[in-house]
């Protein structure tokens, strides 16, 4: 029995996207929202032969690993997140770059030498590596219009995996992954009357309508922060506004936090993009905080430490 778990987002979708194209696999997707990263503990050890894992940390993932790595499972492991102490074994295959300026889809583009470069371009343009996916189309020999036209399903599909749940999302990360798989070139997905892509469009710009509406809280030389309200597409928006935000504004950090229903905030934090360091680190100070240097997360800051944060972030980035 083999399993495929990803990451909800653009990123973990279209890497595994790519691999089944190129490599098609029966198998039982295990995914969620973006913030659920700990998707391993789900893959039942006994029953388990096989386990491909996609653009989520081994470090938030190491328990689960380890206990399939013992029970003889072989296991694909593409990631560009924080690893913590990587396991030793003859059935971890592994593919490890946590540079900030490459993605998973990037890793899995080279690991199939290009074959679904197109789809590599929309992950990467997801994951807001702009640059990397630029190179990408312009070695591909993309006009401007197809670039942005790949851009924009890029960052559909990443806002789709933002909430607090499932229910919070346009489209469930699996459904969307199996609707994807019929699409071997994105552009006919793009071209196609009421598809997936024309569907998320407009729900994206409706929900960024309202994000640029919103409070700003702190703005100073190193971090802007904006406060959005507890609703489902403050949910769903706030990380691709942070991305917008971040390439307004290269120089300094954004945080987009949203209030919880418990009174405390999710906070999504964009490294400045002239200087991708430091917010996994800076999150992973904090309770259910992590991330990568680019880009990083808290699912649950209490608001008596929003204070703290922000202190924190702004030394860091003065």
């Amino acid at each position: 029995m083999h399993y495929d778990v990803f990451n909800g987002d653009a990123d973990g979708i279209i890497a595994l996207l790519q691999l089944r194209l190129a490599q098609p696999k029966a198998s039982t997707l295990i995914t969620g929202v973006k913030r659920d990263i700990q998707l391993l503990q789900q893959v039942p050890v006994q029953q388990a032969t096989s386990v491909t894992v996609l653009d989520i940390s081994m470090e938030k993932n190491i328990v689960a690993l380890a206990a399939l790595l013992a029970n003889n499972v072989e296991v694909f492991y593409v990631d560009h997140h924080r690893t913590g102490e990587i396991p030793t074994s003859a059935h971890l295959d592994k593919i490890i770059d946590i540079d900030a300026n490459t993605c998973t889809s990037l890793l899995v583009n080279q690991y199939l030498v290009g074959k679904y470069a197109l789809w590599a371009i929309v992950g990467a343009f997801g994951d807001n590596m702009l640059l990397a996916a630029e190179q990408l189309a312009q070695q591909a020999g993309l006009s401007d219009s197809e670039q942005t036209q790949l851009k924009n399903l890029g960052i559909y599909i990443n806002y789709n995996g933002y909430g607090r749940t499932v229910d919070d999302l346009h489209i469930a990360p699996d459904v969307l992954f199996t609707t994807l798989l019929g699409y071997p070139d994105p552009f006919t997905l793009i071209n196609e009357a009421n598809s997936i892509f024309a569907i998320l469009e407009q729900a994206y710009l409706s929900d960024m309508a309202q994000a640029k509406q919103a409070s700003v809280l702190h703005d100073d030389a190193a971090l802007q922060l904006i406060e959005l309200e507890d609703a489902a597409w403050s949910r769903r928006v706030s990380g691709v506004y942070g991305n917008e935000l971040a390439n307004q504004e290269p120089d300094k950090a954004h945080a987009v936090i949203t209030l919880n229903i418990d009174a405390s905030f999710t906070v999504s934090l964009r490294a400045p993009i002239n200087n991708k360091v430091g917010a996994g680190e800076l999150c992973a100070q904090f309770d259910t905080g992590g991330g990568r240097a680019a880009a990083a997360g808290i699912n649950q800051l209490p608001k008596e430490k929003l204070g703290k944060f922000i202190a924190l972030v702004s030394k860091y980035y003065q």
